[in-house]
């Protein structure tokens, strides 16, 4: 029987190795910490590129690259001078003859020997091949394309959220990184800072919960240790936006405490120096973005942790009041393709039927400034509106009204929310019993299920957007298979969903159309 990272933590605490089975342990030494994430599943890319390579937020003429020094990852600091010097190249072939960029750059000690380069004067739609170079080594060789413009007629992209570590192997990345597509959004909670494995404690007397900028550097470097995240990285540029686990769970942007501020500080420099993101401020990165493909879609990226009030406030903000006033000038100016927005935590209403609501972490505890968006893009006529959400570690398909209460309402939009990667769901007997209680309580839920754990590939032309919810077949399984669990439909010009005839009788917790 396959064992996942869970099972093998929980057997160690049973038999009283807790120290030698979790690898972020204080009393480890570096060796140490690399001998126990092995027996993890972990394995890193040879020195100083231990952490792999990445690209992310593409545009037309340019996309940004990533790669960090660590020869040695889990440890608390590095072997290397204060700065060193890493070149990189860009070129359109992946023998890197044909290259049309290239320079050096320094990594600084204080950025954790980070690399982050802004390539600049592409061109628009065009796949290119790069690697970096520092100390004698080489990189692995990365792929990633740039955004088109003009018309296109078609692109394909993927979403992945909730990748607990401890909770299993990441057999959905290592999918993603074999799949066909333009470049792949990450929807967040990249990474845990917990230090609980479902109840049991995997924690000595001095961790393992993340507080320091050593600490979230130690926990992003040992998740780069499953090589399939490094695999999908390397394979396709990324879009990122984040959501509470990078820093703490449930926490809001505006808590006024020092030690707080400092381990939010730590953070999100801790993010800023381990993911493909542009060169800004690692303190506090502006994450809310809007990205062109073409004239098909129009990516709207929110950012919902950073400037977000506390939840369940008369007056209360999930958007903070400037991002506010972008994403409506943003509806406000809308062309004329498909809308997405790429959403961390779920938009729709999810009531319970005794009253009240399931979560109001999520746009349930905003919902006055929820109602004040979606009446806006009602006003504004913003059509083909197509919501990307992560988070819930089950995957739901909701109709978008302005008013969740008012079945009068009209339907604006589709939400997608997607299975987690690995992160631990609720329990089958869970979802069996309370999938048709939340569909009957919320008449705008179409489906749900959440039993299965990957990602969704998202087909998109002119006439259709189609989104593939793929599953894998066992967590536990670092190459589990695979495969298309269902299909949903929205047609140009038309709000709302359909589930495709083929795969309409695949299991699910809850339908509103089952079929007969």
């Amino acid at each position: 029987m396959r064992l996942n990272r869970r099972d093998l933590l929980r057997a160690a605490a049973a038999g009283g190795a807790l120290g030698a089975a979790w690898p972020l342990s204080h009393r480890l030494t570096p060796a140490q910490a690399h001998a126990a994430a092995r027996d993890l599943g972990a394995s890193w890319d040879e020195p100083p590129f231990t952490l792999g390579v990445a690209s992310g937020d593409p545009a037309p003429d340019g996309v940004a690259l990533w790669t960090r020094l660590a020869p040695e990852p889990l440890a608390d600091s590095q072997p290397l001078p204060g700065t060193v010097e890493v070149e990189w190249v860009v070129a359109t072939d992946p023998e890197l003859t044909h290259r049309v960029a290239g320079g050096t750059v320094g990594a600084q000690a204080d950025l954790g020997h980070s690399v982050h380069v802004d390539v600049a004067g592409l061109e628009p739609g065009t796949r290119y091949f790069y690697r970096f170079s520092a100390q004698g080594r080489t990189s692995r060789l990365g792929r990633t394309r740039t955004a088109p413009v003009g018309p296109v007629p078609r692109v394909r992209f993927a979403s992945a959220n909730c990748q607990a570590f401890h909770d299993g192997f990441y057999a959905a990345h290592l999918g993603l990184a074999r799949e066909d597509l333009d470049f792949v959004v990450h929807l967040g909670d990249y990474i845990y800072e917990h230090g609980q494995v479902g109840g049991e404690p995997v924690r000595d007397h001095e961790g393992p919960e993340v507080f320091t900028l050593v600490d979230y550097r130690r926990r992003h470097a040992l998740y780069k240790g499953d090589p399939s995240l490094r695999e999908a990285h390397a394979a396709h540029p990324w879009f990122l936006t984040w959501d509470d686990h990078e820093v703490v769970n449930d926490y809001s942007g505006t808590t006024p405490s020092k030690p707080f501020r400092e381990r939010r500080a730590a953070a999100y420099q801790a993010w800023f120096e381990h993911l493909p993101v542009r060169a800004t401020d690692a303190a506090a990165p502006q994450i809310h973005r809007q990205r062109h493909w073409g004239d098909l879609l129009d990516l709207t990226v929110l950012d919902l942790r950073q400037y977000r009030s506390e939840q369940n406030l008369p007056n209360g903000t999930i958007l903070g009041a400037d991002q506010k006033t972008w994403l409506k000038q943003q509806v406000d100016g809308a062309g004329g393709g498909w809308h997405c927005w790429v959403n961390s935590i779920m938009l729709s209403q999810l009531a319970r039927a005794e009253g009240g609501y399931y979560f109001t972490d999520q746009w349930d505890g905003f919902r006055a400034e929820r109602q004040e968006v979606l009446t806006h893009v009602h006003d504004a006529g913003m059509p083909d509106l197509v919501v990307i959400t992560g988070d819930w570690h089950s995957a739901f398909v909701d109709d978008i009204r302005p008013d969740f209460d008012n079945t009068d309402s009209p339907v604006i939009g589709t939400e997608f929310t997607a299975h987690s990667v690995t992160s631990g769901a609720y329990s089958a007997e869970w979802n069996q019993a309370n999938g048709p209680v939340m569909g009957s309580a919320n008449p705008h839920l179409k489906y749900f299920e959440g039993n299965r754990y990957g990602y969704d590939v998202y087909e998109v032309t002119p006439e259709r957007w189609s989104t593939h919810m793929r599953v894998i077949g066992d967590r536990r399984d670092p190459r589990s298979p695979v495969s298309t669990l269902t299909t949903f439909h929205v047609d140009r010009g038309v709000a709302g969903s359909y589930e495709d005839p083929a795969t309409i009788g695949s299991p699910a917790q809850y339908r509103r159309d089952r079929p007969a």
